[in-house]
């Protein structure tokens, strides 16, 4: 059980991404989850989710607050201390999420990794054809 869960909420994956920077950058935090909601203030907003030790997490949100504010737009920000052991299942299904998003990438990258040997091992066999 993680002591605090940090939320920062942007307009854009820009701002989102510098959030997380800075606060991982300022504090002892961890990235527990990430969403994308379509249609938050009229725009993509993405939630970053971040855990750690109270004090921890209340300097990277801050950290987290101010640097995204000087590029983009934040639209929410808070900080539960000690949350109830329902929030703590929540951030475990955060981390299950994260952790899905991941091998996804990762099953992905591989595929065209894949296709692109594939398609020049085709290439490769096609220039040998046209030099007989």
């Amino acid at each position: 059980m993680r002591a605090a869960l940090g939320l920062i909420e942007t307009v854009g994956l820009t701002a989102a991404a510098t959030a997380l920077d800075a606060a991982s950058k300022a504090a002892d935090v961890k990235l527990v989850g990430y969403e994308k909601v379509i249609g938050a203030g009229k725009a993509v907003s993405v939630t970053v989710q971040i855990a750690g030790e109270v004090a921890a997490v209340k300097a990277g949100v801050e950290a987290a607050e101010a640097a995204a504010r000087r590029i983009g737009v934040v639209l929410s920000c808070h900080v539960i201390p000690r949350p109830h052991e329902e929030v703590d299942l929540l951030i475990k299904t955060f981390e299950k999420n994260i952790k899905n998003k991941k091998q996804a990438n990762k099953k992905q990258t591989n595929t065209k990794t894949e296709n692109t040997k594939a398609t020049k091992v085709e290439k490769t066999e096609a220039n040998k054809e046209i030099k007989k």
